[in-house]
């Protein structure tokens, strides 16, 4: 692999996830494997290649914050956390909106990010959030390259190489309860958390 995205990369990721299919992906953090939020049959396809258990719970990629509200209700906390972090290494864990059903999360809550990377916001804003996990087995490390990645999924048929991706794994922050709790630590401190709320109190 070249280590470069090419000019087709973008419609044939889209092509894949329309047709129902997974793909590894760049994201600004590590590489991805995804499929369309909304297909619960892809879903389900990740999580088998994976082999991790259906019940855990996968972050959903978005192309901007009001695709995000279409999703999850983020209130004035969320709404000034994705603010000042996205794009960014944040995950941000909250109350699912009635109208709009996906395949990831669990009945009532839906972990939301909007990357960095301007590739997968270009791929959500054309087929809709994207359900990602990172581009591993179960319990094992994510490799950095896409190489490696595609030697452990040999039956994914779009990996989308964009050079090495050596970055921890975003913060995690639930905004259910009446405080927010940091689920995991990433590149988004606990202390960054309550400054941002401290600034827009």
């Amino acid at each position: 692999m070249s280590g470069r995205r090419g000019p087709g990369d973008l419609e044939r990721t889209v092509a894949a996830l329309r047709a129902g299919q997974p793909v590894v992906i760049p994201t600004d953090t590590v590489y991805g494997l995804a499929a369309r939020a909304d297909d619960a049959e892809a879903v389900g396809l990740i999580f088998a290649l994976k082999g991790r258990p259906i019940d855990s719970h996968v972050a959903v990629l978005v192309a901007d914050v009001e695709q995000a509200a279409a999703y999850v209700d983020l209130g004035p906390i969320g709404e000034a956390l994705a603010a000042r972090h996205w794009p960014g290494p944040l995950t941000i864990v909250a109350r699912r909106a009635q109208r709009h059903r996906l395949a990831a999360g669990d009945a009532h809550s839906l972990g939301v990010r909007c990357p960095a990377d301007g590739f997968v916001r270009a791929v959500a804003a054309a087929v809709g959030p994207i359900a990602a996990t990172s581009a591993n087995h179960h319990g094992e490390p994510t490799p950095a390259v896409a190489d490696e990645v595609a030697a452990l999924f040999p039956t994914v048929e779009v990996v989308v190489d964009d050079g090495p991706r050596s970055g921890a794994a975003s913060t995690v922050v639930s905004i259910l309860g009446d405080r927010p709790e940091v689920l995991r630590e990433g590149p988004v401190s606990a202390a960054d958390i309550v400054a941002t709320l401290d600034d827009d109190s």
